[in-house]
């Protein structure tokens, strides 16, 4: 019963979408000073970070200057897993580094600029000897594979805002990006998840998903042939652990609106619609590595190929939000953001085709096998408030919360992609060297978030994650 519920947990994640972020996969907030102010960005000038968070804010600086900033980015999770009666499973996936830099001019009542930024990036890393590479067979044999089980997800932007004045106290701003993005996975599938979730043998189907295509048919040819049990099978479409450089690949657009209402000379309000995501499919060369017992010989089986992941997409989201100054030190900031996870992760869709085999796999060319995972994530609310408190000319003080509802039904989350953090509690600081110079910085820590999956059974734990910005700007 043991290790039917490791075989469950392993397929799960095994071709589950890839995302351990802090709000679903997105970060709680981009750019030091919105970061350390709980993510609130709607409604104030908070650098070329406005650029993703509200573009129309980049025109709340003065006509006639420009401003560059420089940042990178650390996010390091702490994530263990465990199954009962079996060793704990700790990642390894523990620091991922995300840079960013922006330059915008403001002249008359027009904004401009270009920028790029780093959207999301992060994975796990279980290793080779977790009980996530636990296996039983189609037969009922059970053992370790000894194969890897990572993964890493990676999606950039270089985004092209413009910002204008309508009236001195509305602006209204807009941005059109160009998105870029990787995956890595290496990902262990035990033989008798594989038989359910493929329908060999005769095996009953997995509630998780199903797959379909005329692979399966030469599947069946190979049990004719004296294929009578599969161990394992590993999708392995990964660039070895470079974590700058990923196999599956994907190009697209998307596009932001948004705008800031200065309501009193105190009080602004602004609101921001980002776009769905137009992404090409992901795609990449890679293998499926399999042991087999063929005529009673207990052998390996790669069976290589091109992976595509179909039509995966960043949610629309849209926010509304409020800053006000209330007094010349203090700065107070509200914001509620609503992201439609609903309408880009109901499924995870995979379609592996054959191809470059040789020998007795030279058959399998050309055929396909299409994997299709049911996620039905929920939208999630988001709500940020912080405040910054200016010190004096050089130190200014922020610090915020960041509370938001979990996206993953609990029967689909899964050990190598929790994405189950909701609160945040940010602390951050800018100090100014001179007039033209200086350095913000932003610290996140998420309490420990604990969520088991009852179907699965396992249990993963987010002990804690610390997420840092760090950003240099210079004005002309």
């Amino acid at each position: 019963m043991k290790m039917k519920k490791v075989a469950l947990a392993s397929i799960v994640a095994a071709l589950s979408a890839p995302a351990l972020a802090t709000n679903g996969m997105n970060m709680e907030g981009y750019g030091p000073i919105a970061t350390s102010m709980g993510g609130t960005s709607f409604a104030y000038d908070g650098g070329t970070g406005g650029m993703i968070n509200n573009p129309a804010t980049l025109g709340l600086m003065k006509s006639g200057t420009a401003r560059l900033d420089i940042a990178l980015g650390g996010l390091h999770p702490d994530v263990v897993s465990s199954t009962a009666g079996m060793p704990s499973a700790k990642s390894g996936g523990d620091a991922y580094y995300m840079p960013a830099v922006g330059y915008v001019r403001k002249d008359g009542a027009l904004a401009y600029g270009i920028g790029m930024m780093a959207q999301g990036g992060m994975g796990t890393e279980y290793g080779t000897d977790s009980f996530l590479s636990g296996y039983r067979s189609m037969r009922g044999v059970m053992g370790m594979s000894g194969k890897e089980n990572r993964s890493e997800l990676g999606i950039g932007r270089v985004i092209f805002p413009l910002a204008y004045d309508v009236t001195p106290t509305l602006r209204l701003g807009g941005s059109l990006d160009f998105l870029w993005g990787g995956l890595d996975m290496q990902m262990v599938m035990p033989g008798q998840m594989f038989a359910s979730f493929t329908g060999m043998g005769g095996a009953p189907a997995t509630p998780s998903g199903y797959a379909t295509g005329s692979m399966l048919l030469a599947f069946g040819g190979f049990m004719q042939m004296g294929l009578s049990d599969v161990h394992y099978a590993q999708f392995d479409f990964s660039e070895g652990g470079n974590k700058m450089k990923q196999r599956l690949k994907t190009t697209g657009w998307a596009g932001n609106l948004g705008f800031v209402w200065q309501a009193t000379p105190q009080l602004s309000i602004g609101g921001v619609y980002h776009a769905k995501t137009s992404l090409d499919d992901m795609e990449g060369d890679g293998r499926m590595n399999m042991q087999v017992v063929m005529n009673g010989q207990t052998m390996p089986m790669t069976i290589n190929g091109r992976l595509r992941v179909v039509d995966f997409q960043w949610p629309e989201t849209w926010g509304l939000g409020l800053a006000y100054q209330a007094s010349p030190q203090l700065m107070i900031a509200a914001d509620y953001k609503r992201i439609n996870w609903s309408k880009t992760m109901k499924d995870f869709r995979m379609a592996f085709t054959a191809q470059g085999n040789a020998g007795m796999l030279a058959g399998v060319n050309g055929t396909q096998m299409d994997a299709v995972l049911r996620q039905n994530w929920d939208d999630q609310d988001v709500f940020m408030i912080g405040a910054a408190y200016r010190l004096d000319a050089r130190l200014t003080l922020r610090a915020g919360l960041n509370l938001a509802s979990n996206p993953v039904p609990s029967r689909y989350m899964h050990p190598l992609f929790p994405a189950t953090i909701k609160n945040h509690v940010t602390l951050g600081a800018g100090y100014a060297f001179n007039p033209a110079s200086s350095i913000d910085f932003s610290l996140a820590i998420t309490p420990r978030v604990t969520v088991t999956n009852d179907v699965m059974g396992v249990t993963t734990s987010h002990r804690q994650q610390h997420n840092w910005q760090l950003m240099y700007s210079h004005r002309f």
